[in-house]
């Protein structure tokens, strides 16, 4: 598993003109080629009147699934660009439709390349960027003897806490950063006197927003 990865948020959709012609950018997470082709023909059906809806999806941990058509437009002009600005980006499992209506003045090759890069740019700012990191739970079972200074160094450490359970003990459990959780197991052992039972859990993927979608309007 990767340490993190991202991604879209989520569903997106945004729209620019350059040179009177409309280009409508749309995004959205798909986790499946079958989801991917799914929304593309989505974006299709409702802008059957579009002069072209171009579009490229990267699918998987390892980018595995790799696609992207230029719907008629100039070999190598739309999709190639849409899905260069997806990986520019690092985003995986993210999926563009960029839906262009001709306003009557021809881009040229070049000018094609910059307008669905910006196309793309415009529909992943809409659906925003985040981040998939990796982490480890970690739960701690203490007696209540140790909890307060337990409590205390998680809340000073902004530690991502995601249940705790109050029996005859009290047993915390704590996603952990991937790679930090022998330190993170240390720390509570030497806080409790080695009192404390730790047992490490599964690894999922905590989603954090990320600001700023990186990419440049490039030919």
């Amino acid at each position: 598993m990767l340490d993190q990865y991202k991604t879209v948020a989520g569903y997106g959709e945004d729209e620019i003109v350059i040179e009177r012609s409309r280009f409508i950018g749309y995004a959205q997470r798909a986790t499946t080629e079958e989801e991917a082709v799914q929304f593309i023909q989505m974006i299709k059906k409702k802008h059957w009147d579009a002069t072209h809806n171009c579009s490229a999806f990267v699918i998987g941990e390892n980018d595995q699934i790799q696609r992207s058509s230029d719907d008629g437009e100039p070999s190598g002009t739309a999709g190639k660009p849409i899905l260069e600005c997806i990986k520019k980006n690092g985003l995986k499992d993210t999926v563009v439709v960029v839906t262009r209506y001709f306003g009557g003045i021809k881009l040229g090759a070049g000018g094609l390349v910059r307008a669905y890069t910006a196309g793309t740019v415009t529909g992943l700012k809409a659906a925003g960027i985040v981040a998939h990191i990796l982490h480890q739970a970690v739960t701690i079972t203490i007696d209540y003897h140790w909890w307060g200074k337990v409590e205390n160094e998680l809340r000073l450490g902004n530690h991502r806490v995601s249940s705790i359970e109050y029996t005859d003990k009290v047993s915390v459990t704590v996603q952990v950063p991937n790679g930090d959780e022998d330190a993170f197991s240390a720390q509570m052992t030497d806080l409790t006197n080695g009192q404390a039972e730790i047992v490490l859990g599964e690894k999922e993927y905590i989603e954090v927003p990320i600001e700023a979608v990186e990419a440049d309007e490039e030919e």
